[in-house]
Order: structure tokens, then sequence, then C-alpha cells
């Protein structure tokens, strides 16, 4: 069974935010930590967060179950645009140029391996990078 887990308006532009996220997307739960944890970009901290969160809204989804036996990975992560803050800087010669301050909206699905089909699409994915 999987769960979700949102972060809203992160303070960092999308782009910058899909590079870390396509390091850990595919991958099992336990890599995908030790990656976020060892990345020096700003958006692997939150990312980190909200793995962990994804994790504890599962076990609370399965309280039956043990998080050693499920084998979670990152099913999905999706990055979008979020709300744009205007700010405007001043210039010379009287002008003004607009700064854009973008945030982003963050997605991650965490599910268990636990149907032969998923297993080896996780390990495929793991092989290749």
């Amino acid at each position: 069974m999987e769960a979700i887990a949102r972060l809203n308006d992160v303070p960092t532009s999308t782009r910058k935010m899909r590079l870390v996220a396509d390091l850990v997307r595919g991958k099992r739960v336990g890599h995908a930590l030790s990656i976020l944890r060892y990345t020096p970009n700003h958006g692997a901290i939150k990312l980190e967060k909200l793995l962990l969160s994804a994790v504890a809204n599962w076990q609370a989804k399965n309280p039956d179950e043990k998080l050693e036996d499920a084998d979670l990975y990152i099913k999905t992560i999706m990055v979008d645009g979020g709300r744009m803050l205007k700010r405007l800087r001043p210039a010379p010669q009287g002008r003004a140029h607009r700064i854009r301050k973008r945030s982003n909206h963050v997605t991650l699905i965490v599910d268990s391996v636990n149907e032969g089909v998923t297993a080896d699409v996780v390990e495929s994915t793991e092989n290749v990078n």
C-alpha cells in the first residue's frame, strides 16, 4: 500500500529541486536517504525530511507490518511550480528590474515492493544508475 507526502511552497526554484529529485527517483528508501544526506544542494535537506514524512505516513497506514520487511521504494516524485513572488530591484538611470522569487510544490509517493514485477523494475533502475 502506498503513502503520500506533500511539501508546498518550498522557497527554491523548480529546476534546482528537480535536479535533486532525479537523483532519488525509483530508488529504495534507505539508499535514497543516504544519497540525500550527502548531497550538498539545499533542496536535498527538504527532500530528506519529506521522505521521512512519507515513511511515517506509510507506517501509520500499515501498523501491523514491519518497516524492515516492507522494502519501501520511491514510486513517484513530482516537482511542480508554485507561486512566484515578484519584487523590484533598483537599476541605473531610474529604471527598475523585476526579480522573480520562485517556489515549488513536491509530491512524493512511497510504496512497498511486494510483487515480483515491481521488484524487477526497481532493481533494474538501481543497476542502471
